[in-house]
């Protein structure tokens, strides 16, 4: 852990050398790497930090997603466009998240992960493209605040009723009566949010389609992960009273993905479509979490990690394609295999990434979660079958509808792509497809 918070140090002294910072989060992600031991347990390591295999995961994927978001924002840095407030920014939203990651506290956890929605807020408001960006702002923090106050009662009355808010020390609440219930709710609604469930997820299309490079790829790569996270850490406090409304949650989550499924089928703009999308995706995770067995939440966190990777790559596509059309628009941007060849091979593997085509993570965690979910009941079949149907018809109608057919008339000179830019993608689509040969290293249970 003191690894990791030194490594900062060397960061915000040379946040002003826009190549030295993003050499910096690669290295310091290897260091991680390197340092890793496998089987180890919730170790405590001073002042309520700690880890264990499922917050080391993540930590990394976040390191690894913030070094990416500079490399991909070099724009930033070109247009002078204040490119040391945006790098303070995103060093401060990983630390945030380290912290999170790596707290053993409830109270301490509940505050770094509060912390992390303030530099996304900034992210958002000051580099934002539309004037719509405020109202996209104002929506992620009153729907993220407004179900996280509930938590921190809770985490206050777990307190002061059992003595303790650590992770370890936590005992169950046993009972199911009418007080548990409202608890468990007031509980888990800031994740539900944070994933986001559908009915709840109002505020991710919003926050991705106004948001910079750096925001989206930083909310779909690390911050959605969140409500997982949260979630694996919470729900066994409430065990019982989960048992009786895991089958609310698994129907929301089933269901809901297919009904934003259709959405996605509707959608014209680009960063929406891969936003919605996620929507999909999170709610099979809830699913498989709160299904409470070995394989849902092993195939939860695979599938995490997976669309960390593979959706952040195809917002670093979309804005590619943005960079150089100005537009979003499906409608308009249409027959992009024409003018950028190159791009389209990167088009299609991510998009096949997106939806679990072999040999990529989301296909191991979607066959966990799948079994997961006839395990716990075989009605579920009907609903996962038009889950993943639907999967693959939102993917396919992105990539042939963007990569094929006329391109715009008004367009005369395009580049294909540069080597920057192909190193961005590589970096994605690689750990994506490679650590599924060796899938025990994100499997944390």
């Amino acid at each position: 852990m003191l690894k990791l918070i030194f490594l900062f140090i060397p960061m915000i002294c040379f946040i002003k050398e826009w190549g030295l910072l993003q050499v910096l989060l690669f290295m310091s992600c290897f260091v991680v790497l390197i340092s890793c031991f496998h089987d180890f347990s919730l170790t405590n390591l001073g002042f309520g930090l700690g880890m264990d295999y499922l917050s080391y995961v993540l930590i990394l994927l976040s390191i690894w997603i913030v070094g990416l978001i500079m490399v991909s924002s070099v724009k930033v840095k070109f247009a002078k466009n204040f490119y040391t407030l945006f790098s303070f920014l995103n060093l401060a939203l990983l630390l945030f998240l380290i912290l999170t990651f790596s707290s053993l506290d409830f109270m301490m956890f509940y505050i770094s992960f509060e912390a992390s929605l303030i530099p996304t807020l900034i992210l958002i408001l000051g580099w934002g493209y539309q004037p719509e960006r405020i109202q996209a702002g104002v929506y992620m923090l009153f729907y993220t605040l407004f179900a996280s106050l509930p938590l921190l009662i809770s985490l206050v009355s777990l307190y002061s009723l059992k003595g303790s808010s650590m992770f370890l020390m936590l005992s169950s609440v046993s009972d199911e009566s009418l007080i548990s219930s409202i608890w468990f709710f007031s509980s888990v609604m800031a994740f539900v949010v944070k994933l986001p469930l559908y009915m709840f997820h109002l505020w991710l299309p919003k926050a991705h389609v106004e948001a910079p490079v750096a925001g989206s790829m930083i909310l779909a790569g690390v911050l959605l992960k969140l409500g997982g996270y949260g979630l694996i850490r919470l729900l066994p406090a409430f065990s019982v009273v989960n048992k009786v409304f895991s089958s609310i949650w698994i129907g929301l989550g089933i269901l809901g993905g297919v009904l934003v499924s259709f959405i996605c089928l509707r959608q014209v703009d680009v960063k929406s479509l891969i936003a919605y999308s996620s929507v999909a995706h999170m709610g099979l995770v809830l699913a498989g979490l709160v299904g409470f067995g070995w394989w849902g939440v092993n195939g939860a966190t695979i599938v995490m990690i997976g669309h960390g990777l593979c959706s952040s790559g195809l917002f670093c596509l979309a804005n590619m394609v943005y960079e150089r059309i100005g537009s979003r628009s499906l409608l308009i941007n249409k027959g992009l295999m024409n003018f950028m060849p190159s791009m389209a091979l990167w088009w299609f593997l991510l998009s096949i990434g997106n939806m679990g085509a072999p040999p990529s993570l989301n296909l191991l965690g979607e066959i966990n979660l799948i079994v997961s979910m006839i395990g716990w009941s075989k009605i579920t079949m009907v609903g996962l079958s038009l889950l993943m149907f639907f999967s693959a018809s939102y993917t396919l109608y992105m990539y042939s509808l963007s990569q094929h057919g006329v391109f715009f008339n008004s367009l005369y000179a395009c580049c294909s792509g540069k080597v920057r830019e192909f190193l961005v993608l590589s970096l994605h689509w690689v750990p994506l497809n490679i650590l599924l040969l060796k899938s025990i290293v994100i499997m944390p249970f």
